[in-house]
Parts: structure tokens; sequence; C-alpha cells
């Protein structure tokens, strides 16, 4: 990648629910759009069953953690980064005192080594139904 102030559309991970690209470059730096745990192609949401009106009956937050950091990985490597590349983490959840000891176990697993810094806030809700969303900045060269 030559251009150091681009925005990155990836073909492998779902597609984003508003007018923003997956990431964007801006020299060395990669900022990632928030990213969930949606499946491409398709609107399901790994770990989440929804009524009849789109609201959640029930959901995995293990589930939704595994698929948003599989959709992480996947706009990292379409952009030219990498995981061990992530510098900082912000973490959006909707339920902090349930979610927050399966996702922090998680996060253990699949930052073992060099973890990057991390802010985890309670929210609300989120613009779909799922529990969690990662905002990510990574570096690339």
């Amino acid at each position: 990648m030559t251009e150091k102030n681009q925005s990155i559309h990836s073909s492998k991970a779902p597609e984003p629910v508003g007018l923003y690209p997956h990431a964007r470059r801006v020299g060395n730096l990669l900022f990632l759009s928030g990213v969930g745990p949606r499946e491409k192609g398709t609107k399901k949401i790994p770990g989440v069953d929804l009524d009849d009106q789109g609201n959640i009956i029930n959901y995995d937050i293990e589930a939704q953690c595994h698929s948003v950091f599989k959709n992480v990985k996947l706009i990292l490597e379409d952009a030219g980064s990498s995981w061990d590349k992530i510098i900082d983490v912000t973490v959006f959840l909707t339920n902090m005192k349930d979610d927050f000891p399966k996702y922090n176990k998680l996060w253990a697993e699949y930052f073992k080594n060099n973890p990057p810094c991390r802010t985890t806030l309670e929210i609300n809700c989120l613009p779909t139904p799922i529990a969690i969303e990662l905002k990510v900045i990574a570096t690339i060269d």
C-alpha cells in the first residue's frame, strides 16, 4: 500500500451498517470503524436469538466475542496489517456486569502476547442487536 491516507473496504468482513469504510489508513496508523460480530453477507449475528420484531431474546457473549475478534482480524489482514499490530482497543459492552468477566477471559486468550491498550465502556445499546463492538487502532507498514 503506497497511499498514506485512504479508506479501506474489506472484501472479507461483514458489510458496514452505514456509510463508512471498514478502516482508514493515515500514515502508519490504521483506524477501524466500530466492528461487531455480524457475519458477512447476512444479518445473522452469532450467538443471538431474536424475536419476530428483531428484539434480543437471549445471547451468548462468548460467541459474539469470537466473531467480533474474527471480523477485526479479517479487516486488519485485508488492509495489510495484522492482529499483532493492534495498539489500542475501545470495547463497548451493553451489559458490563454479566459480560465483562467472560469477555475479559477471552481477551486474555486472544491477546496473551503483548496485549494492546484497552478501554471498556458500558453503553445502553448498539446500532444492531449486538452486545459487543470494538473500535481498534493498529499500525501498518
